[in-house]
């Protein structure tokens, strides 16, 4: 198994920092990647950190995921969450933990968001906490995962 976690964000999340920032606060995307690589570091793990708006995209990185032996996957679908079937199916082939994270509470939003097909296979998922989600993501992954011994 590799000690790397790929953390894995949908459409627009680039988009972090000036989109509805009454939603989705103001931290960017590359602030979120380097508190997550601060905190994968200190369980001994390292990142592979990607933001696509293109499903074909994350479904790919979910492949990869896959074929290397990633310790886990964090993913923020994002709209994709709630429409897409074939994200589903990739992640139902990853036999490691799956944290689905949202930076807002989907269940305090309008119903369109209530309903996330990624949930179905996710080992957890993690809403509402912002930017520190991805970072519970981790730990809770690092907890899942044999440890390295000297």
């Amino acid at each position: 198994m590799s000690r790397t976690i790929y953390i894995l964000n949908g459409p627009n999340l680039n988009r972090l920092g000036v989109r509805e920032p009454s939603i989705y606060g103001t931290e960017t995307l590359a602030a979120i990647r380097a508190r997550c690589e601060a905190r994968a570091a200190t369980h001994g793990l390292a990142v592979e950190f990607r933001q696509t708006n293109i499903e074909g995209l994350l479904v790919e990185a979910v492949h990869e995921a896959c074929d290397r032996g990633a310790a886990g996957i964090v993913i923020n679908p994002a709209g994709y969450s709630f429409t897409s079937v074939a994200l589903l199916d990739a992640l139902k082939m990853f036999d490691g933990p799956k944290m689905e994270v949202h930076l807002s509470n989907i269940h305090s939003r309008d119903p369109i968001y209530h309903h996330s097909l990624v949930s179905k296979v996710a080992t957890a998922v993690i809403a509402g906490l912002g930017g520190d989600g991805y970072l519970v993501a981790i730990d809770a992954i690092a907890a899942r995962i044999p440890k390295v011994t000297a």
